[in-house]
């Protein structure tokens, strides 16, 4: 069940899909592309909220214009994947939830995240860059 109308959401989803991000809807899917995947993968908890439309977004498919980049790009969706985003945010712990978010795995071991408050009120290049020195050290 979700809290949006889904032809609400679908414009807001497909922004990352159609950029190549998997879309990522139950827990088993989760689980396959965090623990059970080699290299980096980037999740991107997406959200219905401004500032995923103006700066998450935006600013994390900036980020990939980068010579080092993730090998598998995933996104759920909160409040609508709600099973996919709880256990996407278990893997962020001890990072609280929050919506918009995204983390960074390696090998399964988060070791790059940023919270809802890193982009709120940032601009999507200060996302991008933030994002980009994360792959430069970890992709």
């Amino acid at each position: 069940m979700s809290m949006y109308p889904l032809e609400l959401v679908a414009p807001m989803a497909q922004d990352l899909t159609d950029y190549g991000f998997t879309g990522l809807k139950t827990v088993d899917e989760v689980d396959q592309c965090i623990k059970e995947k080699e290299g980096t993968v980037l999740m991107v908890v997406n959200s219905v909220c401004g500032c995923a439309a103006a700066m998450a977004r935006p600013g994390v498919k900036l980020s990939l214009q980068n010579e080092s980049k993730p090998d598998h790009l995933a996104t759920v969706f909160a409040g609508v994947d709600m099973e996919a985003t709880t256990r996407a945010r278990d893997y962020m712990l001890p990072y609280p939830p929050s919506s918009p978010c995204i983390g960074l795995f390696k090998d399964g071991e988060l070791v790059h995240m940023l919270e809802r408050h890193h982009i709120e009120g940032r601009s999507a290049e200060a996302i991008a860059e933030n994002l980009r020195m994360a792959y430069d050290r970890y992709c």
